[in-house]
């Protein structure tokens, strides 16, 4: 409240003067000519006075006549001169205060609109106590469900539909077979009858009892998150916290918390989550392409602003090339059967390198893999290029050279110029 009102005090006060250093021209326009004016003229009476009281001569009184009506005459062309400026800049006078009423009176306007007059200021422990608060009373699974639109679809293969309505009969019949309620739980979620599927999980959750796996609760979880509209209520937030408790580094645990916590006010608490899940998972994590839809919005209200790409991101594929012994395997073919083999072992591995770089490892395998196969001069350039490409690490250069020892010992594979020589044995 103290706030604005000091801001809308601020803005009257600028206008104010603003406004009055436009006036200001015009009261510099009260010309002063004029005066001048009139003590002119007052001073052809006074000759006319002189000339009679013999103070002056005849031609004297004519001579200061005329020194006087020049000044008379300069005076009145200042005064004109003023006086147009004067109307002239009457206009822009009036822009000036027009353009700040506007200004100001749209500012109240717009804050009154967007902005929250009255409302008390909020240290950020408040607002955390506030955000806490509404979590704790934030509507439950039932709720959620309740309120949350119908997702359930006719399923496309009409005998699937004929043996899941038999699957749905037989379970009518027998409530507690472990396998029925997992096949029925999976195929009611299957159709997107998601809270079928979630009493059908969790009853077997409870038939299983202490037999129930932290999966068992995983999938009961996502069946509840799905059931209510993509909401993670009180009662799903606790199974995942169970799984966590059993498996910390669960990853879809891990994605279903962080955004428990984006949408429930806390991006501080949900960006952390997505960040370390995002660097950790595997390349084809199912939950990668939602955290990347989202984690800039999250991390911008989380207060980072940062791209997508300039966070960690998963490891690439493991894309091996031949090994020793797939090489080893290959000098024993005959000489059609190793070129087909080799070729197509090291060509896709060769151009991977060639186009986005690869480990240390993999460069070594890859020049090994032409030593033993007696192609020395394809060895050696991409020996030297290997070099040079990890030049400033001491670790990669010892994979590489002791895969290219054999091209060294030759004695015609010069190393390039920013390669580090080796350390002297003593």
């Amino acid at each position: 409240m103290g706030f604005w009102m000091l801001a809308g005090l601020l803005s009257l006060l600028i206008g104010a003067a603003l406004v009055m250093a436009a006036w200001r021209s015009r009261d510099a326009a009260d010309p002063t000519a004029a005066y001048d004016l009139q003590v002119y003229r007052d001073q052809l009476r006074e000759i006319d006075k002189d000339l009679a009281r013999g103070v002056l001569t005849e031609d004297e009184a004519e001579r200061t006549r005329t020194e006087v009506a020049r000044r008379v005459l300069e005076a009145d062309r200042a005064l004109q001169a003023q006086t147009a400026e004067a109307h002239a800049g009457r206009p822009q006078r009036i822009t000036v205060v027009a353009g700040v009423a506007v200004v100001i009176t749209g500012a109240f306007w717009l804050y009154n609109i967007i902005g929250a007059p009255g409302y008390p200021d909020l240290p950020i422990e408040t607002r955390i106590s506030l955000v806490e608060q509404a979590r704790a009373e934030r509507p439950t699974q039932a709720e959620a469900e309740a309120g949350a639109p119908s997702q359930t679809r006719e399923d496309p293969d009409p005998r699937r539909a004929e043996l899941v309505a038999e699957l749905r009969e037989t379970m009518r019949d027998h409530p507690d077979e472990p396998e029925g309620l997992r096949l029925l739980a999976f195929e009611e979620a299957r159709v997107g009858n998601y809270v079928a599927a979630r009493t059908a999980q969790a009853h077997l959750i409870e038939v299983l009892g202490d037999e129930a796996t932290a999966q068992h609760r995983l999938d009961l979880a996502e069946m509840m998150f799905m059931a209510a509209g993509g909401y993670v209520s009180p009662e799903a937030e606790a199974l995942l916290n169970s799984v966590l408790q059993e498996d910390r580094m669960n990853g879809a645990a891990r994605y279903y918390v962080g955004l428990m916590y984006a949408q429930q006010g806390r991006p501080d608490l949900g960006y952390p989550i997505w960040r370390n899940l995002l660097a950790e998972s595997e390349p084809d994590a199912p939950w990668l392409t939602a955290i990347r839809e989202q984690i800039e919005i999250v991390a911008a209200m989380a207060g980072d602003d940062i791209s997508v790409e300039q966070l960690p991101q998963p490891p690439l594929p493991n894309q091996p090339g031949p090994t020793a012994e797939d090489i080893e395997a290959a000098g024993a073919m005959s000489a059609e059967d190793r070129q087909a083999m080799i070729e197509s072992m090291v060509a896709g591995l060769s151009e991977r390198l060639a186009n986005e770089g690869g480990t240390p490892e993999e460069w070594a395998r890859l020049i090994s893999a032409y030593i033993v196969l007696g192609q020395p001069d394809r060895a050696r350039p991409i020996y030297q290029e290997a070099l040079s490409a990890f030049a400033r690490s001491d670790a990669a250069l010892e994979i590489i050279r002791a895969a290219g020892a054999p091209l060294d010992a030759a004695g015609d594979m010069p190393l390039p110029d920013d390669a580090p020589l080796r350390e002297p044995d003593e």
